[in-house]
């Protein structure tokens, strides 16, 4: 069988399917999101497709790096087995086809004897935004301030998405050493507490994922927590 072309979409299989769809969507795109633009996550449960996604980037070295890097990587218990696609997403095709339309859009367009696709382009143009950013991005939250900033072992993070979960940002500091602890704030949503061996691997941390987008709209902001 002949080898699959690098592509900007990355398949991944064995992932734990007990996992809720949303809150396995979340926890990819998070991790994933290290490596490049996200255009789209697919996650997939019906019976055959159960355990399988799709990560799709805007770019083919983010594809690879990610692929490269998380190979193998434990997800809720289980490791990731990672490849190049078979095919480009709709997502990747839209952005280089200006003709392109998803198979479901088409036979819905083909149905109601409408032109969506002139709709779909001159909408986000009249807002000020280019097609390929739209969907993705929208409009930009208001900035939170990073708080206090005397180095500290223990990291205060804020504006996180209200969904967020301590296994999801284990998962983003684990990255680097020294991780000792992760606490979410009971009745607290969009704040959570990381803690680290000492000062200079929570700087590390620090500096590697401020303002690393856990969503399209929310950038964490993070800063030392204050001592005593």
């Amino acid at each position: 069988m002949a080898d699959i072309l690098p592509n900007e979409t990355i398949y991944i299989k064995n992932l734990n399917s007990k996992v809720k769809k949303q809150e396995m969507k979340r926890a990819l795109h998070a991790l994933f999101s290290a490596y490049g633009r996200i255009l789209d996550v697919v996650v997939c449960k019906t019976p055959k497709l159960r355990g399988q996604a799709w990560v799709v980037f805007n770019e083919i070295p983010a594809a690879t790096s990610a692929l490269r890097h998380m190979k193998e990587f434990q997800l809720f218990d289980r490791p990731m087995v990672i490849q190049y696609a078979k095919s480009k997403s709709d997502a990747i095709i839209s952005l280089t086809d200006d003709s392109y339309a998803p198979k479901e859009k088409r036979r819905k367009t083909e149905d109601k004897g409408v032109d969506k696709k002139r709709k779909d382009q001159e909408q986000p143009q009249a807002n000020g935004a280019t097609p390929a950013h739209s969907h993705v991005y929208g409009a930009a939250p208001p900035p939170v301030k990073p708080g206090n900033q005397e180095p500290n072992s223990i990291l205060f993070i804020q504006n996180l998405p209200d969904e967020t979960t301590g296994p999801m940002l284990e998962m983003l500091f684990t990255r680097y050493p020294g991780l000792k602890d992760v606490r979410m704030v009971d009745g607290r949503p969009g704040i959570a507490f990381v803690e680290y061996s000492d000062e200079g691997q929570a700087t590390v941390a620090l500096e590697a994922l401020q303002s690393f987008k856990i969503t399209a709209n929310h950038a964490m902001v993070i800063s030392y927590a204050k001592k005593g």
